[in-house]
């Protein structure tokens, strides 16, 4: 992208004849306040857009800078607006509206993320992107990994700083092992590359992701979909080992129990022992008791 190319001529627009190229999402409260200060003051600062030939003879413009001066605008009721018309491929006019996003490291985790996928999905490898963004190679490579296994919850927590992307790496390459990824988390912890709040962060995470998998926004918990033959014979032989010790255990209960009803129908046959459960005032049983060691009728 040469530099002539952002050299443009200042114009009013119709409003009705700009594309966004690259929109996103913005908070509410933001957006309310850019609407009262243009609203107060004017525009301070024109949007940037490039032209592009458009039906029946009329010009339309792709909007490179300036979507949320361009929304507040439109709930103003506006129909034009000033904008610095610039001379820019398609590609590159993506370009200057993604990394613009970017560079105000206003935008949520992902939207960053977005936009950064955009790239990929254009080709792009990863020096280039370093280049067109200004974030680092490793950096990139790095989101390009977990782009491709589709770990949306690693890339928002790395992207909003509260777990480093060597961790999140280290996580992904542990794969679906519970225990792998445990002994990736301390080993992180051990090299230091996790630490206080980090570290409990990246145990939440990981919770979740077991849970919910690795994309974000679904809202169910997930559905186990790795079971194979083995898997399931091994459930079912130790369910089975399961339920032969509960066999087991109600069995030994039963014993005791057929032990304490004949000790004790033996016992309170003695007058000399009853007497003197009496003068302790011990000559009660649970009902429970009573109808086994005296059988009802008797």
């Amino acid at each position: 992208m040469n530099q002539h190319h952002t050299m443009g001529e200042l114009r009013m627009i119709p409003i009705a004849q700009i594309e966004v190229l690259n929109t996103r999402e913005r908070n509410k409260q933001v957006f309310d306040q850019i609407v009262y200060n243009i609203k107060s003051v004017g525009l301070k600062k024109p949007i940037t857009v490039t032209a592009r030939p458009g039906e029946n003879g009329t010009e339309k413009y792709l909007l490179v800078c300036g979507e949320g001066r361009l929304k507040a605008f439109m709930a103003l009721g506006e129909s034009t607006i000033a904008a610095m018309v610039i001379d820019v491929s398609d590609e590159d006019a993506f370009i200057m509206s993604m990394v613009e996003n970017i560079a105000r490291r206003k935008s949520s985790p992902l939207e960053l993320l977005a936009g950064i996928q955009q790239l990929v999905a254009k080709g792009y490898d990863k020096r280039t992107i370093a280049k067109k963004t200004g974030l680092s190679v490793e950096y990139v490579q790095g989101i390009m990994h977990l782009i491709k296994n589709g770990e949306e919850r690693l890339m928002v927590a790395v992207e909003s700083g509260r777990i480093p992307l060597n961790a999140a790496l280290a996580i992904v390459g542990a794969g679906n092992s519970s225990e792998a990824v445990q002994a990736a988390l301390q080993e992180a912890y051990e090299s230091g590359q996790l630490r206080g709040k980090q570290l409990e962060h990246a145990r939440r995470l990981i919770e979740k992701r077991d849970s919910y998998g690795r994309a974000l926004g679904r809202g169910t918990r997930r559905v186990a979909v790795d079971i194979t033959s083995s898997s399931l014979v091994r459930t079912y032989l130790k369910e089975v080992e399961r339920q032969k010790l509960m066999v087991k255990k109600a069995g030994a209960a039963q014993q005791r129990l057929l032990f304490v009803i004949g000790a004790l129908g033996q016992l309170l046959v003695n007058e000399n022992f009853t007497t003197l459960l009496r003068a302790e005032g011990l000559d009660t049983l649970p009902t429970y008791l009573a109808d086994r060691v005296w059988p009802k009728g008797n």
